[in-house]
Formats: C-alpha cells, sequence, structure tokens
C-alpha cells in the first residue's frame, strides 16, 4: 500500500475515533478489489447504556447495524472496516470534513474543508436548525431529492422526534398507513435507525404498483428484511404484529379517521396523522342551517370548508382523548409549503377520560349536528 494511502487511512481512524465525529460513509471498492460490503456508515449515538459507536453495514441485500463501546470494541471495528477496499471514504466531524478517494493506480487523493462557522456562531453540531437527516444523505438519491422535499422531510422528523421518548432503546414497529410512494416511510426509517433503535416497517397503500415500486427500492437501499411493502386498504391491509408507531401522513378525508381508528384498535403508544383533505363534515354542515348565532361562520362556502377543517380535527383530538390518549393538534409544516400543514400527535396514556371530557364531546358534536366518521368506525369495533 502506498505511503500516502496509509497516512490518509490513518487520518480517517482519527476521526473516526474522535470525540467530534458526527458521520462517516464508506463506499465504492479500489481497483481489482471487491469489499466484503457494499457500503459502510459510522455514527455516534446515545443510550440508555452510555455513548456507542453505530456501524451500518449493507452487502447489496441485507442490512446490519451494531453499536460498539469506545475503547478497544471501537477500535477493532474501525480497523476492520479501514481494512476493506472501499474506493472512497467521507468523514464529518464538528470541525472539519475530509474526504479520501483511492485513484484507479491506488494513490490517496484527499480534500479537507473545514466547517463553516462565523466568529460568534455556536459550532455546527450545536445549531438550532441542523437537518435531522443530512440533504446530501445517499437516500434522496433514491426517493428524489427536491428543497421542498427535504424540508417537508424534516419537519416531519422533527414532529417525530418530539413524539418519541429521547431514553427510547429496543424494538421499534412502525406501520405508515397510505403510505403512497413512501418517501416519508424511508425516511422515518432511516432517521430512527441512526436512533439506534431496532425497527421494523411496514408501508400500506391500496396500489399494488406502488407497493411493488416501494419494495424495489427497499431492496436496492438494502433494507428489504427490515422495511416491507402491502397492498390493502387502510382499515384492512394485514398488519402483524400490531406496530408501536402508526404514521398516516396526508390520508385523504375519511381514510385519516380509518388509520386513527385502526391505531386505536391496536393499542398503538404513538400515532402521527397530518390530515388531508376534510369532505365528510363539510357536506354535514352542509345538509343542516348552522346552529345561532354561529350561521356567518358556515354561510360562505369557503368559510364552511375551514371551519369543517377546524372543526374535524378538533373532533378527532377529542375522540383519542376519550379513548385513552393525550392529542396535540400542530403545524406539520409551514403554511408556505401545503395547505395542508396539520399534524395530529399522540401518545397513549391508558388514562380513563373524565366526565367533563365526555360531556364537552358531547355538548360540541350535538350543537352542531355532526357525527364524525371516526366516531363511528369506533363504535363498530368497541
Amino acid at each position: 500500500m502506498p505511503e500516502a494511502l496509509k497516512s490518509a487511512l490513518a487520518e480517517v481512524r482519527a476521526l473516526l475515533l474522535a470525540p467530534g465525529l458526527t458521520r462517516a460513509v464508506a463506499a465504492g471498492r479500489r481497483r481489482g478489489q471487491r469489499p466484503s460490503v457494499v457500503r459502510a456508515e459510522l455514527r455516534p449515538v446515545a443510550l440508555k447504556s452510555g455513548p456507542r459507536l453505530q456501524i451500518a453495514t449493507s452487502d447489496g441485500s441485507r442490512p446490519h447495524t451494531r453499536n460498539v463501546a469506545p475503547g478497544a470494541e471501537a477500535d477493532a471495528a474501525v480497523d476492520e472496516l479501514l481494512a476493506e477496499p472501499f474506493g472512497n471514504w467521507h468523514v464529518e466531524t464538528a470541525d472539519a470534513t475530509i474526504q479520501l478517494r483511492v485513484t484507479k493506480s491506488g494513490e490517496a487523493q484527499v480534500h479537507r474543508a473545514a466547517a463553516s462557522r462565523t466568529a460568534g456562531e455556536p459550532e455546527r453540531h450545536d445549531r438550532a436548525k441542523e437537518w435531522l437527516l443530512d440533504p446530501g444523505d445517499p437516500l434522496f438519491r433514491e426517493i428524489g431529492g427536491s428543497a421542498a422535499k427535504r424540508r417537508q422531510v424534516d419537519a416531519f422528523l422533527r414532529a417525530l422526534a418530539a413524539t418519541l421518548p429521547d431514553d427510547l432503546t429496543g424494538a421499534l414497529r412502525v406501520v405508515d398507513l397510505g403510505c403512497g410512494n413512501a418517501y416519508l416511510t424511508f425516511a422515518a426509517y432511516r432517521y430512527l435507525l441512526r436512533r439506534g433503535l431496532d425497527v421494523t416497517l411496514v408501508g400500506v397503500d391500496v396500489r399494488e404498483d406502488q407497493r411493488r415500486r416501494n419494495t424495489e427500492l427497499a431492496e436496492r437501499l438494502g433494507w428489504a428484511d427490515r422495511v416491507s411493502f402491502v397492498a390493502g386498504t387502510i382499515a384492512e391491509a394485514p398488519v402483524e404484529p400490531a406496530p408501536d408507531l402508526v404514521l398516516a401522513l396526508h390520508a385523504c378525508d375519511t381514510a385519516t379517521d380509518e388509520a386513527l381508528a385502526r391505531a386505536v384498535r391496536w393499542d398503538a403508544r404513538w400515532v402521527l396523522a397530518a390530515p388531508c383533505c376534510h369532505h365528510d363534515l363539510a357536506a354535514q354542515l352542509r345538509a343542516r342551517p348552522a346552529p345561532g348565532p354561529y350561521e356567518l361562520l358556515t354561510r360562505q362556502g369557503i368559510l364552511r370548508e375551514r371551519f369543517a377543517d377546524v372543526l374535524t380535527d378538533a373532533l378527532r383530538a377529542g375522540l383519542l382523548r376519550l379513548h385513552g390518549y393525550r392529542a396535540e393538534v400542530v403545524e406539520f409544516v409551514d403554511s408556505q409549503h401545503t395547505p395542508r400543514n396539520l399534524l395530529i400527535r399522540a401518545r397513549r396514556t391508558a388514562g380513563a377520560p373524565t366526565d367533563g371530557q365526555r360531556a364537552e364531546y358531547r355538548e360540541l358534536v350535538g350543537q352542531w349536528g355532526v357525527t364524525p366518521r371516526l366516531e363511528t368506525l369506533l363504535a363498530e369495533r368497541a
């Protein structure tokens, strides 16, 4: 091995084992050689047992993740990876980035860059606006990487991070109901995996062609044994075992109610639902006069539709509360990116509702003379 390459790998090793490591990726292969894995990614994680270096590798079909302790275990794991004939290393720390490329002749090409930081600005890892999933992550090459999509991914991951406990460890079963093209599904898996969780994820969509497309993408990413897809309706698609976390992002109209009802029947610990259109209650409001003195709220069509949006999500949150959840309605992503920007975030507490909470809900639906679809669905399976 040329001395310059030895020296560059030694520099990479020092950064991989340094406290300031943020992320590192090894990929590609040297001429005439083939690593035992096609890709390796390293990053520090904080577990209940203490700090660990997480190493995620893929052989092209199956991913493997392990968390190694600082000291001799991490040293040995890093040396093992550095001995692989990777063609490229990309290492990011709090203070610098180094890119190492091995040429066809076996020589080292090294590019170093300091982390950009103006005087008086906090270090990179302390900034409030850091991306939770690096915009340069290879995942975006597969799912598409428009600026709007990355902003939505980041907003969703921040909501997810705020929902799950900081000290969550172990296995986590996730289902994404109405996953569509699954870009948020894959982003969620990527983020949760990097938190050191043992994640299995199922995406549900009614379209068979989406199931095939998403399954092929999971295979290309090396996640097919942990991320799977089924074709079926939100209400009936087979999902076993019951999930801990339910996602339902932009499911149209009462499909959101079907997702929430199924989450309640599963006793899911956490629920994140971003409603889309709200036609059901809007139609009910059109069919009868508004109670006084609220006629002005529903006389104009556009105001009636917007009020129906607010009433629908308020009643959904109220029903979740009556079924043992603490529910909040928060902003999902800035309204300049999408007008459908609310997120229902719920955590199961198993607490019994009070008489006052029941009365509050009944009074509201009684006054407006509406029957939310979610109420009907929960009553059917009670």
